[in-house]
């Protein structure tokens, strides 16, 4: 059900959130604006540098940021059905020599210290029960004056206990990161705050579109052997995204933190 919701809604290439220019924008239009919009935050540290994306789904951004700019680019990622479609993607491409599926987890990344010039994650950090762990990964697995460029959907500072637990249970996880605990944690590690530019306006649009799509398309994807149960639940699910989101209880953007 899974697989087959999100590679039919997101088109295979990404699973993350977009940067909407309008709300009836297409989902894949949005979600690939995020991944351009990133690497223009980073510019010529990009060109034939070393490249790790941690939770890289189906590899569109690692096949992005190899063919626009000559990186070698690994995407770790724990989903062996969405890596088996990753490799195919990239076998399609003629990008194997440049981009690497691993299967594996980012709490426990396979790569020794100090291998890559920049981190990149998208969205997948939340999926983790110890980000603590995830983020001393990244800062062993990443050179000294590297850069770890991240978006994951957080809880707000100011966000009171227990008013997101609808969106907790959704993802089966007790807490969410939040601004604040991403910088200080990652202050601790040895990294400068260059920048986190906010779009948490984009929580709220990206969700209803989501469910939107999921309404228009139903009938089609429950065609692709997608369960009536699994479809109902996902509509509840991305409401309460959408409500909190509404509510000013959710953050999201794009933050960029230096190794020093």
């Amino acid at each position: 059900d899974a697989e087959n919701f999100y590679s039919r809604l997101w088109g295979g290439e990404d699973i993350h959130i977009g940067l909407y220019q309008s709300k009836a924008e297409a989902v894949v239009d949005a979600s690939h604006r995020t991944v351009e919009h990133m690497c223009a935050l980073l510019g010529d540290a990009l060109d034939g540098a070393t490249v790790l994306d941690i939770g890289g789904g189906y590899g569109g951004s690692a096949r992005h940021i190899a063919r626009r700019h000559n990186a070698e680019v690994v995407s770790l990622n724990l989903s062996e059905v969405q890596n088996a479609r990753a490799r195919r993607k990239n076998a399609e491409r003629g990008l194997d020599d440049r981009v690497t599926v691993v299967d594996g987890d980012f709490e426990n990344i396979p790569f020794d210290d100090g291998h890559f010039d920049i981190v990149w994650s998208q969205d997948a950090m939340l999926h983790s029960g110890n980000r603590q762990r995830v983020l001393d990964e990244v800062a062993r697995v990443l050179k000294p004056g590297g850069t770890f460029i991240f978006t994951d959907p957080m809880q707000a500072d100011d966000c009171p206990d227990g008013v997101l637990q609808p969106v907790l249970d959704r993802i089966q996880l007790d807490t969410m990161g939040s601004p604040g605990f991403y910088t200080q944690a990652l202050e601790q590690r040895g990294f400068s705050r260059r920048d986190f530019e906010d779009h948490t306006r984009q929580i709220p649009r990206h969700y209803a579109r989501i469910h939107d799509t999921l309404v228009e398309r139903e009938d089609e994807l429950r065609d692709s052997a997608i369960s009536r149960a699994y479809i109902d639940n996902m509509k509840k699910g991305l409401q309460h995204w959408v409500d909190a989101g509404e509510a000013g209880r959710l953050a999201w953007g794009i933050m960029v933190f230096d190794k020093r």
